[in-house]
């Protein structure tokens, strides 16, 4: 398993818990995406696990290669762990868009026995988020009436969207984004063959979450940041600017680069509301609103593209200062 940096906070305080004995049965990893909470769990799973066994003579969250639960971990076998997480469809790479709620249910074969080689057993759902309806109500009822010994680690990306009735159960861990050190080491073991400057360049880019920038490898995503940074600065009274950026997201070779700006918009939008005051502020506030919300169900509803970039271009041009 990767090593995990940062989030020495959040590393502490679950330690903390598990080893008082005193472990709480739910808890929600929460941050922003691609700053490391799915590896978060994973590795608090195996610890939980291998401790179960006995004392684990290792810092934080490490568990020896050799141990017996990072054996079966790592081939995933290990029959006292579960991972639901999004499938692939019929055997592809492309993934369904929820995790349903046959594999919730298949939870119970995990419960239906006692543990087998520790007194825990443990559930990581990567990511809550994607949970369907019905499925997130199977796993409320697991969480209201946990079975004996079941550490539940739920990742989530925007906890105020899940039901209240499951963020009432868990205890919260937010991770927060790295610090420039760490993500430089996460992108150097991520991408090995990736020269010293453009792992600075992607740390810079990544906003302290090295999942995210290792995907903007090869999108010219300082192009992008260029292109708003000079819609925002004029307001694009024209929309010569704005178009010509929706233009270069169109079609189907440009839609990892499309999906980076979606991703990135909003982000560039909230930096710039932190530089403002009063009135400036709150319009600000209310664009990144809007460019959230039509981040977030852009590629969901597969609205067109180019149409969608000029709109969200629309919003970062609202920044200019004559709008503010």
């Amino acid at each position: 398993m990767s090593p995990l940096y940062g989030h020495e906070e959040a590393v502490a305080s679950f330690r903390a818990a598990l080893d008082s004995g005193r472990l709480h049965h739910a808890w929600l990893v929460a941050g922003p995406e691609g700053i490391g909470k799915g590896l978060f769990a994973r590795k608090a799973a195996l610890r939980v696990l291998a401790q179960g066994q006995g004392p684990v003579a290792r810092p934080g969250f490490e568990v020896p290669e050799e141990h017996q639960s990072a054996r079966l971990m790592a081939a995933g076998s290990h029959p006292d762990f579960m991972l639901l997480e999004r499938l692939a469809k019929d055997g592809g790479t492309e993934l369904a868009r929820s995790i349903k709620i046959d594999q919730v249910r298949g939870l119970q074969r995990l419960f239906a026995t006692a543990p087998t080689y520790s007194p825990w057993r443990v559930v990581v759902v990567d990511a809550a988020d994607d949970l369907e309806t019905a499925g997130a109500n199977a796993l409320l009822k697991n969480l209201e009436e946990p079975p004996a010994n079941t550490v539940f680690l739920l990742v989530s990306h925007a906890p105020e969207r899940l039901l209240p009735t499951i963020r009432s159960r868990c205890r919260l861990l937010r991770l927060a984004p790295l610090e420039q050190a760490d993500m430089k080491r996460a992108l150097g073991l991520a991408i090995p063959d990736a020269p010293p400057a453009e792992i600075e360049a992607l740390a810079l880019s990544g906003g302290g979450a090295p999942g995210r920038a290792a995907a903007y490898r090869g999108l010219d995503v300082a192009g992008l940041d260029q292109a708003m940074q000079a819609i925002s600065a004029i307001g694009d009274p024209t929309n010569k600017q704005r178009s010509a950026l929706a233009q270069s997201l169109a079609g189907k070779s440009a839609q990892p680069r499309y999906e980076a700006f979606l991703d990135r918009a909003p982000s560039f939008i909230a930096a710039k509301a932190r530089e403002r005051q009063g009135a400036a502020l709150a319009g600000a506030i209310r664009l990144w609103e809007e460019a959230e919300a039509l981040s977030r169900v852009a590629l969901r509803q597969s609205l067109e593209p180019q149409a969608t970039a000029f709109e969200m271009a629309g919003l970062i041009a609202g920044l200019a200062p004559c709008k503010a």
